[in-house]
């Protein structure tokens, strides 16, 4: 049975430092020469880019609601048997969510370290560990990492408030060294030109004062990746993929290789034309912040015109589905022309409009995903179906024009990868 150490780093809340202490874990274990995979719970784009870079290897998702357990199963059993370390960040509070981080530790048995935010409290630091650690009889608890810890008096009072037996990763000081953010979180990888010399001094923090030994090997049985037929073999997917169209799952990728395709990636912010090919997938993004420049490339729209009128299919999530209308209002009420290919236009709201985990019954099969967005779209063009939230409300519209399918939901591929090489084959 293959087996790997392993810790998901959890906490209260939402902001308590999860993302970077995750990050700087990676990169202080991978600087040792380290195999680390890190994974993120929940269907967060921006998080495994800036654990991907730490850590030189892909971040894939977890999430049982998205993904299922199946597939969490077999890529932790994969990851197990090709690393020295497995990290999970959690997401939200630890039993935040249906399914919850804590959810995905019981599950797996894999040990749970909770990151607090000290930075205001003292005593009440134990009160709250101790909370985290026994709220749920059997849950793999494994102890407390301190952050945003004022000074070394201040930590041995936190850590001399714990209960007895309880573990203590140790504490991180205040720093001014948070990754930075807009409205849809943190900055993409790519935007933070410091980020490397950013995860090495929080890496030098955490090894300055807290544990660096490996955390417990977790069993992982062995499951094979689920067959796959070559349904797109021969077929070439042409993938937009800059930074106004970032919004990719790894697993996604994954996906169309084992269903066969080829892929070609293409810029629209640096003005490439559509590549030749069978098949187009927009991810989501931010075509709003780069909206002139995308614009302005009437070359590449023409050729998306000319590719959904040759009835040939193209994918557009989000972001992507957006950059399909006549026009996109962004934040300051500016209007800006767009593809044109789908009747309407998109407009910026400066409070998240849509949040969750959604399915959706297409023609070509049911298929998974995630909404999260700050834009409304209006069109008169009727809605081919509607997705459906966990609890049976309805969700997002989905749009058909041709071998055009468009809507603000992520689709997670390897849900139904049939049903993916329906919409692109």
């Amino acid at each position: 049975m293959p087996h790997c150490p392993a810790l998901l780093i959890a906490a209260p809340a939402s902001g308590q430092g999860k993302t970077t202490i995750t990050a700087a874990l990676a990169r202080l274990h991978a600087r040792q020469g380290r195999r680390v995979t890190v994974f993120k719970c929940g269907p967060d784009f921006l998080d495994p880019q800036i654990h991907a870079f730490a850590s030189g290897r892909p971040c894939q998702n977890l999430d049982l609601g998205m993904c299922g357990e199946a597939d969490a199963r077999w890529r932790l059993a994969q990851a197990s048997a090709d690393s020295d370390l497995i990290l999970i960040e959690g997401v939200m509070g630890l039993f935040d969510g249906q399914p919850s981080a804590a959810d995905i530790a019981e599950r797996f048995a894999i040990p749970v370290m909770a990151l607090i935010d000290a930075g205001k409290m003292a005593q009440t630091f134990g009160a709250v560990a101790h909370g985290l650690a026994s709220y749920r009889p059997g849950l793999p608890f494994a102890g407390v990492l301190a952050n945003r810890v004022g000074s070394p008096r201040h930590a041995d009072m936190l850590k001399d408030s714990l209960p007895a037996g309880m573990g203590w990763f140790g504490a991180l000081p205040k720093s001014d060294d948070s990754l930075p953010e807009r409205h849809l979180g943190l900055l993409q990888a790519a935007e933070i030109d410091d980020l490397g010399a950013r995860l090495d001094k929080l890496a030098d923090a955490l090894a300055a004062s807290a544990s660096v030994d490996l955390p417990a090997a977790v069993d992982f049985p062995a499951a094979d990746a689920p067959s796959v037929a070559p349904l797109l073999a021969g077929k070439t997917v042409a993938i937009a993929h800059d930074a106004a169209y970032g919004f990719i799952y790894p697993a996604n990728v994954d996906a169309l290789r084992r269903l066969g395709a080829d892929l070609a990636f293409f810029s629209p912010v640096a003005g490439d034309a559509l590549p030749a090919c069978d098949a187009v997938w927009l991810p989501g993004g931010y075509p709003e912040l780069h909206a002139a420049v995308i614009g302005d490339n009437r070359a590449l729209w023409q050729q998306l015109h000319a590719h959904v009128d040759a009835g040939k299919p193209l994918l557009a999530e989000c972001g992507g589905m957006m950059s399909l209308f006549d026009e996109v209002v962004d934040k300051a009420g500016t209007a800006h022309r767009f593809g044109g290919l789908l009747p309407g236009r998109s407009v910026m709201q400066q409070r998240l409009a849509a949040l969750g985990t959604q399915f959706v019954d297409l023609p070509e099969g049911r298929l998974f995903g995630h909404t999260f967005h700050y834009s409304k779209s209006e069109s008169p063009l009727q809605p081919l179906a509607r997705a459906q939230t966990a609890d049976g409300r309805d969700g997002e519209a989905i749009f058909r024009r041709n071998r055009l399918t468009a809507s603000y939901v992520h689709f997670y591929f390897p849900s139904n990868p049939l049903a993916v090489a329906g919409l692109l084959g």
